[in-house]
């Protein structure tokens, strides 16, 4: 029964890191990988982004980026994911999570033409309730706080069924007891639903730290799309991938951008291990591995 899906994970996930070796080699479309000269010294596809000038500005904005969403998606979908728990009625419940989930089935063009459409300097809607004009697109500062919120209402829904599935794995004998013990329901919460969902929110934390180096929020083309690629928005809303991938259209260096994604693979493993390995000495039952 395993055999369909491992094939699958073989040919889509493992087939493809053969191209690794693009790190090291001086690619050349017409000889193909393996027949491509090897880089002299091998080291050379990974010096065009280690010397770049941004190279220190996209890092922290992947890292910044990153470590804000983990807090923030995982502290408000928990938290939601609580609130919907809590409705009885099944009609109000699956209006409530039908609502919340939608956004995440948006691609991030549609979200550009509704942020766009928010913000924009003459027909904003923003700006028509401020009644001043705001440079949204060419004022850095502002795109700290519009890209996590983004991020957030696209996929706090997302998150919170994530959550909502380990809450509905709780016994509800514990519930019940604490009630005749007179547990108010911030008791409850605090008690029995935070602890007993712990494990899955270590697994999913674990998981995201793999992916600090991954173009922040683990999607990089919110940083490509949102901002409308505009270049005054770099100091903010630059990441690696983003860079790497202009880097790619205006040089189509295939061997530095392999090289950013292999320091990227190596980065987040090397994350998840000592995350890992943390966790396992406060917590050995909940560590993966």
């Amino acid at each position: 029964m395993m055999a369909p899906g491992l094939f699958m994970i073989a040919l889509l996930f493992y087939a493809p890191m053969v191209g690794i070796i693009l790190a090291f080699k001086d690619f050349n479309p017409v000889d193909g990988i393996f027949k491509s000269p090897w880089m002299d010294p091998w080291y050379k596809n990974f010096e065009f982004f280690f010397k770049s000038d941004t190279v220190k500005t996209v890092t922290f904005n992947t890292l910044f980026y990153n470590m804000l969403e983990l807090v923030l998606v995982t502290v408000c979908a928990m938290a939601l994911a609580i609130l919907l728990n809590e409705l009885k009625g099944k009609v109000s419940s699956t209006i409530y999570k039908g609502a919340i989930l939608l956004p995440t089935f948006l691609s991030w063009i549609v979200i550009q033409y509704i942020l766009f459409s928010l913000l924009s300097v003459d027909r904003g809607i923003v700006n028509h309730v401020l009644g001043q004009e705001i440079y949204w697109y060419s004022e850095p500062k502002y795109w700290r706080f519009i890209m996590p919120l983004a991020y957030v209402w696209k996929n706090i829904g997302y998150y919170s069924v994530l959550y909502m599935a380990a809450i509905a794995g709780i016994n509800t004998d514990y519930f019940e007891a604490a009630q005749l013990d007179g547990a108010g329901k911030w008791q409850q919460i605090k008690n029995i639903t935070l602890p007993l969902i712990r494990p899955a929110m270590i697994v999913l934390i674990l998981l995201w730290v793999g992916k600090f180096f991954n173009g922040g929020f683990g999607d990089w083309n919110a940083f490509y799309t949102l901002p409308n690629n505009s270049g005054a928005l770099y100091q903010a809303t630059d990441v690696i991938d983003t860079y790497v991938y202009r880097a790619l259209k205006s040089l189509g260096d295939y061997g530095m951008s392999t090289a950013a994604g292999l320091y990227q693979s190596v980065v987040g493993f090397i994350l998840i291990l000592a995350s890992n390995l943390v966790i396992k000495k406060i917590e050995p039952d909940s560590a993966l591995f």
